[in-house]
């Protein structure tokens, strides 16, 4: 038996297997990443709470010898637990290693995988239906997201997708999907760029903001940040039927249709929503950089065609 597995026996530790179940969980909980295992380190010891872990546990030390360099070093046997599971995950390609992640975020840090994604959603019984708006990364959504906001503003936008039913045999619908909502209201810093709501649910899963297509999907419109918009539910569905649409500078423009709705509609309490958008004269709120600003191209075309003038 090995200097490692018999402290392992010693202080009663929890499995290699159980860890990294827990330790999927957790990356999930953790919006897909969590950094390098560290004294200190928030996760560490909520993983060691899971396991009810006492503190001889969490300190016992492993001690290695450095030969070459004549010395002795000392490395916590929880954390060298931790690392285990992490790396069983992903040589089982559940998660990637620090040394992979950092190629797509800068930072050193273990990430699910899609495949690690939809295992810790069974574990932790997320239903199907939830998963597609959960803020929670993967590997493969992150790079797809990159690809998004890295690529340089096109000068002659085209909106329209007219490969998307071909490209879609190709890239993973859901990523695609995931990708265009996850870039556009990480843009927009989760906030409605009509009206400024900024609101998540109770257990901080899911944002109220949803990502708005100008050229909506079924007219082909593009999944990508120059054809998307960052709204809350109630300014998404005016701007989908078309009572309010942007100029080119990004001002709001109300639908002369406006005054034809009898007064009791469109009212919260004493609160008309209507006349709130008319009263908005300045510029809706945008992402930091310009780079990312909806294209003008697809604005008009919203203005043509969804817009009631």
């Amino acid at each position: 038996m090995s200097y490692e597995r018999s402290m392992l026996q010693e202080f009663k530790m929890p499995s290699r297997d159980k860890v990294a179940e827990e330790l999927l969980k957790t990356l999930f909980t953790h919006n897909g990443v969590v950094k390098e295992f560290g004294t200190g380190q928030g996760v560490v010891n909520e993983i060691a709470d899971k396991f009810g872990l006492n503190a001889e546990q969490r300190k016992a030390e492993l001690l290695t010898v450095y030969r070459k360099e004549n010395r002795l070093k000392k490395s916590l046997l929880w954390h060298r637990l931790l690392f285990r599971a992490a790396n069983f995950l992903a040589n089982e390609r559940l998660i990637t290693r620090p040394n992979e992640t950092i190629k797509i975020t800068n930072k050193k840090e273990w990430m699910l995988t899609e495949e690690g994604f939809n295992k810790s959603a069974k574990l932790l019984k997320i239903p199907s239906y939830q998963k597609e708006y959960l803020p929670v990364k993967f590997f493969e959504l992150q790079k797809y997201i990159n690809k998004i906001c890295l690529s340089p503003r096109p000068k002659n936008y085209n909106p329209f997708d007219d490969t998307k039913i071909k490209q879609e045999r190709v890239v993973n619908t859901s990523i695609r999907k995931k990708g265009f909502r996850f870039s556009v209201i990480e843009s927009y810093n989760y906030t409605c760029s009509v009206c400024g709501l900024k609101l998540n649910s109770p257990n901080n899963l899911r944002w109220e903001v949803q990502a708005a297509h100008i050229v909506p999907h079924k007219a082909k419109g593009k999944d990508d940040l120059w054809n998307g918009i960052a709204l809350c539910s109630l300014h998404h569905w005016a701007f989908d039927v078309g009572w309010y649409t942007l100029t080119d500078k990004y001002k709001i423009q109300v639908s002369s249709k406006i005054k034809t709705v009898r007064k009791e509609y469109g009212r919260l309490d004493n609160f008309s929503f209507l006349e709130s958008l008319r009263e908005k004269k300045e510029v809706i709120l945008l992402p930091e950089n310009s780079e990312l600003y909806p294209h003008e191209n697809s604005i008009r075309w919203h203005r043509k065609n969804i817009f009631y003038e």
